[in-house]
């Protein structure tokens, strides 16, 4: 618990201390689709005086946790090591590291692809109803804190299905039976992850979910065979 609050807290004083420079950078969807609008302007406003202390909380407290995450799964792995046997390690170790990754895939997929498609739906709505954008830095940075820490978690899925097959919850006869309606459970989880209702940007965001939920099944498959031989 230390190290792990020590890592955070480094992470976080580092942020806010070239918090100009982060802020920039998690700017770049905004940047990016508004090069295609010209008379859309990118500075954020904000509407009272203590949003921009909200803001700044914001970026060094997700951003130290997105970021001393990695570190903090190694120590929790550390402490946890010692009362696993040497087969609960095999499947616990990759386990763990099969988390990071898809988390990072995750993010980084609603970072690049999710947010800059939802800017780009908010600003032509507002084009095609004449509205005038004034976004807030509260806004900017709610919607892309739910979405990268969203689509982060929900990329998570196939390990839950994967370990309830390797605790023989579920088989995977169930989940190629059940296929259709994992489709519109998978929808419905797009839907409520992503901050417009077009169904572009829904579809973008459940695509890989479904291909996740596929290699799930493949993965599924393997752990169901060496279950069988173990026992």
């Amino acid at each position: 618990i230390i190290k792990s609050l020590a890592v955070f807290l480094v992470f976080a004083v580092l942020i806010g201390y070239f918090a100009t420079e982060f802020n920039q950078a998690l700017l770049w969807p905004l940047h990016t689709v508004a090069k295609n609008f010209p008379d859309i302007t990118t500075k954020l406003g904000t509407l009272s005086p203590m949003e921009v202390f909200n803001m700044l909380i914001q970026l060094c407290v997700f951003g130290a946790l997105f970021l001393a995450g990695p570190f903090i799964l190694f120590f929790i792995g550390q402490f946890v090591a010692p009362a696993l046997t040497e087969r609960e390690m095999k499947a616990v170790l990759p386990m763990c590291f099969s988390a990071m990754v898809l988390f990072v895939l995750g993010a980084a997929f609603s970072f690049f692809l999710l947010m800059p498609s939802a800017i780009r739906v908010a600003i032509e709505l507002n084009n095609a109803f004449d509205l005038e954008t004034r976004w807030t830095a509260g806004n900017y940075y709610s919607t892309l804190t739910w979405l990268v820490l969203g689509a982060g978690a929900v990329f998570e899925f196939p390990l839950v299905l994967i370990l309830l097959v390797w605790l023989g919850i579920i088989t995977t006869a169930f989940l190629r039976k059940y296929r259709r309606h994992a489709i519109v459970v998978i929808f419905v989880i797009s839907a409520i992850v992503t901050p417009t209702p077009d169904p572009f940007t829904q579809t973008l965001f459940a695509v890989p979910l479904y291909a996740l939920y596929e290699i799930s099944i493949l993965v599924s498959t393997r752990v169901e065979k060496r279950r069988a031989k173990v026992v």
